[in-house]
């Protein structure tokens, strides 16, 4: 490969990696002069990709979206991440993206480079998503609420609340976090003032707008623990406690921090506290514990666990 084709694909690479780069600063990553940046700049436009030029103090530039996708570069970290990544996506409850996923994966496997295949293969044969249910997002709602988090940049869409009460939302996202089967989006409400919490399945699709309105970051609450605390609070969730004979940094190990909590107890014996929508789903992710369980609280996980535990019997024929 020649040293311009080179530079061409860690320029793009960059362009990737960042919203926006002046062009000092990837001089001083390429190790090239200005006017080699504006000339590689050029040549990427004439491939294809859409880069954009920003006016002032020494310019700067970013990777637009175009009328076609161009050709992606990743190292070889990202492309396993994409390819473990689009084999779970059936899972995630984002409308019709298991066939999407598919396809890219198919293409994805194509080019993929041969030392890399033993490592995508290990990592998906020892993970798994559960099916969601038939709460959806549309992905439109998931990429532009991301999008908006990721570039700083206001976003509005009509909301329904729990009761099916329907408003007007005009926020600054900041993080989007998978939980318990769903999807929920921390942003800051601007005509309320304050940090508030979204389910994706209730932003109605269609109402999604980008503003071209930029905000500065604000002092915020970690979005894991925030988000965490807004659903344990929500009256359409079960609290429950559980205790695990693993100490807590082994149930942490395969627990995601944002989750669940979880405190030590005794030598080799911790309390796992966390809350749902679907008691059956705990139940089952409880029963995949490699360590004795007991639920401490409440009762209706209890007995979800004695229905399970009954089905499971029959099916084992005892």
């Amino acid at each position: 490969m020649s040293d311009t084709a080179a530079r061409l694909l860690r320029l793009l690479g960059l362009l990737q990696a960042r919203p926006y780069w002046s062009g000092a600063e990837l001089a001083r990553r390429l190790e090239v002069t200005d006017r080699s940046v504006r000339r590689d700049i050029d040549r990427l436009r004439g491939l294809g990709y859409p880069v954009e030029s920003a006016h002032g103090r020494g310019g700067g530039y970013r990777l637009a979206s175009g009328s076609a996708m161009p050709p992606l570069v990743f190292d070889d970290a990202s492309a396993v991440a994409v390819a473990v990544g689009l084999r779970l996506a059936a899972g995630t409850g984002i409308e019709g993206l298991g066939e999407d996923s598919l396809r890219a994966l198919t293409v994805l496997d194509q080019v993929m480079p041969a030392r890399l295949r033993p490592v995508v293969s290990a990592l998906a044969g020892s993970t798994s998503a559960l099916p969601r249910g038939p709460e959806t997002v549309r992905p439109e709602v998931l990429l532009g609420l991301a999008r908006g988090a990721r570039t700083k940049v206001r976003v509005r869409f009509s909301y329904q609340d729990r009761t099916g009460a329907a408003s007007e939302r005009d926020v600054e996202p900041y993080h989007v976090v998978s939980m318990h089967q769903r999807w929920y989006l921390m942003a800051y409400d601007l005509a309320r003032d304050d940090w508030r919490t979204f389910r994706l399945d209730r932003v109605t699709a269609d109402s999604l707008y980008t503003t071209t309105f930029t905000f500065a970051p604000r002092p915020a609450p970690d979005p894991g623990a925030y988000i965490r605390q807004s659903v344990l609070g929500g009256r359409d969730e079960v609290r429950a406690r559980v205790r695990v004979g693993l100490s807590a940094d082994a149930v942490r190990r395969v627990v995601p921090q944002h989750a669940a909590t979880v405190e030590d107890e005794a030598p080799g014996q911790s309390v796992l506290t966390t809350s749902t929508g679907d008691l059956a789903w705990l139940a089952f992710q409880l029963s995949t514990f490699e360590a004795p369980v007991e639920v401490l609280e409440p009762e209706s996980l209890r007995a979800t666990m004695r229905t399970m535990a009954a089905r499971l019997r029959a099916a084992a024929g005892d």
